[in-house]
């Protein structure tokens, strides 16, 4: 989970700090004893956890995620004749494009793809993944055209049809293509694209980016009456 703390304005996404107190015993030495205080016993450490490459696509498809489940509302209102607003439509299709099409599957298709490919890795998937993005782009068109004219009649087919190819697409990712990018690319590769993937995320949505996008759904989320985890309980 990406958590930001409020006290450090200048937190980045994929470090955080934790502060470990560790205190040391007293030591007798003889007759001689020497008397510490807690505050000499502490000493505090920082280690930094880095989020990975692969756990930070996987956290963007829990975006992805969550925008099919706003779809997925959108479908069951269509279908028991439910009034919602088509802007929350717009909204969502517009994160799809910005964030979705336009920044995490440019990522794949600059940084993994390419790499896989050289490496004769999972070849037949990323023909299927990169032919996948390429007809999830003229979905999210026809989304937005749809939603966009107040069409709405005309939007559950093209919202199922986006959910059925991006549920797969998105688990073969993180069980197949992202472990085996890993063990391509090699341990000090792999570190240093991470910090390329945050220097693409700030240069696109600013430091705070993804907190910001994931605020931009939880909002659509509370408009259609979905926020609340509890309600998805079996």
């Amino acid at each position: 989970m990406k958590i930001m703390p409020l006290s450090q304005p200048a937190y980045q996404r994929r470090t955080f700090f934790r502060t470990i107190a560790s205190a040391a015993g007293l030591a007798l030495v003889g007759c001689a004893t020497t008397h510490q205080t807690i505050g000499e016993m502490t000493h505090p450490e920082q280690e930094e956890a880095e989020v990975t490459p692969g756990e930070d696509l996987m956290q963007e498809h829990g975006v992805l995620e969550r925008i099919l489940l706003i779809y997925d509302e959108m479908i069951r209102r269509t279908d028991q004749q439910e009034s919602f607003d088509p802007a929350l439509v717009v909204r969502a299709a517009d994160i799809v494009r910005r964030f979705v099409e336009n920044y995490h599957e440019k990522l794949e298709e600059e940084f993994v793809f390419p790499r896989l490919q050289a490496a004769q890795r999972e070849r037949k998937l990323v023909a299927v993944l990169l032919q996948q993005h390429e007809r999830g782009r003229q979905l999210t068109d026809d989304i937005l055209r749809s939603a966009r004219s107040g069409k709405i009649s005309e939007l559950p087919p093209v919202l199922r049809a986006f959910g059925r190819m991006y549920r797969p697409h998105a688990a073969r990712e993180d069980t197949v293509l992202f472990p085996a990018f890993r063990d391509t690319i090699g341990r000090s590769a792999y570190r240093e694209l991470g910090e390329q993937f945050e220097e693409q995320e700030h240069q696109r949505f600013g430091e705070h980016g993804f907190q910001a996008v994931v605020a931009q759904v939880a909002d659509i989320e509370r408009n259609l009456s979905i926020h609340d985890l509890a309600r998805f309980t079996a």
